[in-house]
């Protein structure tokens, strides 16, 4: 029986979203990944501050000063507890997603952010360090939901010939946070020795934020339809996002066709991924990319930005101001980005973002190397800093959370997150601890590590991802049943696959 669609529409497409997607991805980005950059970024500012809160604490608790090592174990453990707290938030992020939806989960979320911005406020007048230390790890689960759940959200109310832009919200409001978050750590702001405990529980104020706008918001139609079966919330969603337009009409026939297509498989756990074979190159990608994004030099670019400025003639005194170029510099490359995705595709943007990034790893070993040689070198390196996060920002940083999200129809999306979520978290802490051995035993040619990687993930985006701009979920997924079933596979091995893939889910069902 060939399925046909409850509502018709014609194929024309409006140009731009309605006020409430926009608001919508703005209401869901302040609590997201606003958070997960605000935070990575505010912990550098109190770093002195809090090493003598370290050392006062200390002594007043046991009578005899600090260690050194133990002081830099200390700090360690206060940095890099966030990353342990981002595993532990993408892991259940998926899953809180499933059970609770998108928005709900990104409500409850906020509850995460509240408490941990009091503990890590109280932790200077109680001279508790051990709360400074929850507070983070609170922080770290709270941005490993958001950056989990916020794409999974726009991505699933985002039409298909904006769905690019709109995800760039991600991107835009991560390296927003990171912007804010280095304009409020200024020492004539909140980086001030008295004021820090008030930097660093100010993630609340968008955690407020989120808890105030969101409610007004409907939640993701997808979501309502497929996984709930809530045919009528979701007309009334979609017509809250559209109005009675023809796009309304046309998401709605967009979204059946994949329920339709799904037979109501139910959403899957992660492991259940590993084992499925039409997603096989789909989830290959998830890992590659997301261990190139972190592991693709932009912290050592961030590493080596002072030292950098510094031979340029900068003082120290203006380091921190020049710094804020940096970030300033990354959120005009994602809104950048997000006006170009949809016009340009995803693939030419994140290739050339790698090839781009390959050329400045060479131009920043030369200048690292022959600095001393000639006075205009130092100058060189801190144009290719600029260069390298502009490229950065144009490609992996803006579209590989774009692209997980158009990789996978609705059952297989939370537990695609969740995986590449979890990798991104380890890659981030792995290329932490091991960063800074890399930089002793290489010196500037680690840049000659990431020209390889950055060349490699390149190579493997042009041989495997294809263009997934103005494609729905189902079309992408058709594009990849080349590559998971092999090129000469015949139609009938693929239908006898699918027909298994039925039958196994409804003997689960009748179970």
């Amino acid at each position: 029986m060939e399925y046909q669609p409850l509502l018709r529409g014609s194929s024309t497409h409006s140009k731009f979203p309605s006020w409430t997607l926009f608001l919508a991805v703005c209401a869901v980005g302040i609590g997201g990944t606003f958070q997960y950059g605000y935070n990575v970024s505010i912990i550098n500012a109190p770093t002195q501050h809090i090493h003598r809160f370290l050392n006062e604490t200390w002594t007043s608790r046991y009578h005899k000063e600090l260690n050194p090592d133990l002081l830099t174990f200390l700090w360690s453990v206060i940095a890099s507890v966030f990353s342990l707290g981002g595993l532990c938030g993408a892991l259940i992020g998926g899953s809180m997603a499933i059970r609770l939806g998108r928005k709900g989960a990104l409500l409850m979320n906020n509850i995460i952010a509240i408490l941990a911005s009091i503990l890590m406020g109280i932790s200077f007048p109680t001279g508790l360090f051990e709360l400074l230390i929850a507070g983070r790890f609170l922080i770290g689960i709270n941005s490993g939901i958001g950056i989990c759940v916020q794409p999974l959200y726009i991505g699933e109310v985002a039409p298909k010939h904006l769905r690019g832009g709109m995800a760039m919200g991600t991107s835009i409001f991560l390296t927003g946070g990171i912007l804010t978050g280095q304009i409020i750590g200024l020492r004539e702001l909140l980086g001030g020795e008295s004021y820090w405990p008030l930097l660093l529980s100010s993630s609340c104020l968008p955690a407020f934020a989120q808890l105030l706008f969101l409610p007004w918001f409907p939640e993701s139609p997808r979501y309502l339809l497929i996984d709930r079966g809530d045919e009528l919330s979701c007309a009334k969603a979609l017509k809250r996002f559209h109005g009675s337009s023809e796009e309304y009409q046309r998401e709605m026939e967009d979204i059946q066709r994949e329920c339709f297509a799904l037979h109501g498989e139910k959403p899957k756990k992660p492991w259940q991924l590993f084992t499925d074979r039409g997603v096989r190159w789909q989830l290959i990608t998830v890992i590659v990319m997301t261990m190139g994004q972190q592991l693709s030099g932009i912290n050592a670019i961030y590493f080596y930005a002072t030292y950098i400025f510094e031979q340029a003639g900068i003082s120290a005194e203006k380091i921190p101001y020049v710094t804020l170029g940096t970030g300033a510099c990354e959120c005009l490359t994602a809104l950048t980005c997000g006006l170009l995705i949809d016009y340009v595709g995803r693939r030419y943007l994140i290739i050339g973002g790698y090839l781009l990034m390959t050329l400045w790893s060479v131009v920043l070993t030369f200048s690292l190397t022959y600095q001393e040689l000639y006075s205009w070198v130092p100058y060189v390196g801190m144009t290719s800093v600029f260069a390298f996060i502009l490229s950065f920002g144009l490609g992996p940083g803006g579209i590989t959370n774009t692209l997980i999200a158009e990789l996978f129809i609705q059952s297989s999306r939370p537990a695609a997150y969740m995986i590449g979520g979890t990798i991104s978290w380890i890659s981030f802490f792995t290329i932490g601890m091991l960063f800074p051995f890399i930089v002793t035993g290489l010196k500037q040619y680690c840049f000659l590590v990431f020209l390889l990687e950055c060349s490699s993930v390149a190579a493997f985006i042009f041989l495997v991802i294809p263009e997934t701009k103005n494609k729905s979920f189902l079309e992408i997924k058709k594009e990849f049943h080349k590559l998971n079933f092999g090129r000469n596979t015949k139609k009938k091995e693929t239908e006898l696959y699918e027909r298994r893939q039925l039958r196994d889910e409804f003997l689960k069902n009748s179970v």
